[in-house]
């Protein structure tokens, strides 16, 4: 995985899967039995943590409960020797982007989760380091404020250029915010990619079924055609034989007329959009639809969006 400067990558996976030691790895926190870890183009196995310029923000954020905010935004600066001037001007300026100035002399127990995180990532930021590491650190904060912490983590890492990596199991998460996104299942990285091509093209059967919501139809590849009861699609790189459709659950759409008859059997209302559950040419698919008022048992008819699908051989 070749990360460029200035990125903003996330790694997404199930938990277990390797992710939070992959960024421990990059940090220097754990010693990697076999293959290396470089920034800037030199090897750094051999260099310890706190000279690699990396900077890990955990979940729990590790604030120093007996310290005020602008304390530990200057702890690393402290620890580094810088003037206490400097030090001033520093802190200041993070406060500023982080929107708590008037926070700068309250303490980590009178901060709500969000503050704790943005003192967290002042902390992180103020130290200028060559890769901001970001491990699941929004994952205890509600809904609404994540979409806050989101819009922020984007403005920061836009301003300062920081290249960085966020460690995520959220993929609503990871496709917001990244340039690309590495998925890893099992301890390996499955697809390093965009987030619109992880979504539409998964490499593997395992990176598919992680990201979730998606039908499989079996079939035929017959010249680099994938042929199946919802009609053909474009099959380049398989090999005739047996193979599998994978449509998302927004890749097909949900009508009262033309294309394939269906029956509703299930609908579930989901906000924004509506779920359903259809039978159609002996298969029992899921469909998103912004029409709410298809009913169970209803006649309809699918069709599958135009360039849709991935397809796999299924050997």
């Amino acid at each position: 995985m070749r990360i460029k400067e200035g990125e903003f990558v996330s790694v997404l996976g199930p938990s277990g899967c390797g992710k939070t030691t992959l960024l421990k790895l990059i940090a220097g926190l754990e010693v990697p039995d076999s293959g290396s870890v470089f920034m800037g183009g030199s090897c750094c196995d051999h260099i310890p943590a706190r000279k690699r310029g990396a900077v890990i923000v955990f979940q729990d954020c590790g604030l120093f409960p007996h310290m005020t905010v602008t304390q530990n935004i200057e702890f690393g600066l402290t620890a580094k020797k810088i003037s206490r001037a400097e030090r001033a001007i520093k802190s200041a300026q993070m406060l500023d982007l982080m929107q708590m100035g008037d926070k700068a002399d309250c303490y980590p127990g009178e901060l709500s989760g969000g503050q704790k995180q943005r003192v967290a990532l002042a902390r992180a930021c103020v130290l200028e380091p060559n890769a901001l590491l970001l491990d699941e650190p929004f994952s205890s904060l509600d809904t609404n404020l994540k979409e806050v912490m989101y819009e922020l983590v984007v403005m920061l890492q836009r301003t300062l250029k920081i290249t960085t990596i966020l460690v995520t199991h959220d993929k609503k998460e990871a496709f917001m915010l990244s340039e690309r996104v590495a998925v890893i299942c099992d301890g390996r990285i499955q697809q390093f990619d965009t987030p619109q091509r992880i979504y539409s093209n998964p490499l593997t059967g395992q990176v598919a079924d992680f990201i979730g919501e998606a039908n499989y139809i079996d079939g035929n590849v017959s010249g680099g055609v994938f042929i199946c009861p919802l009609g053909q699609f474009d099959a380049a790189g398989c090999h005739d034989g047996a193979a599998q459709l994978m449509l998302r659950y927004d890749q097909i759409v949900l009508e009262r007329t033309n294309g394939f008859p269906c029956t509703v059997l299930e609908k579930i209302y989901k906000g924004g959009t509506t779920t359903y559950r259809v039978t159609v040419a002996g298969y029992c698919l899921m469909v998103n639809s912004c029409d709410n008022d298809f009913e169970p048992v209803q006649g309809a008819f699918i069709r599958p969006v135009a360039n849709a699908g991935c397809v796999w051989n299924n050997n």
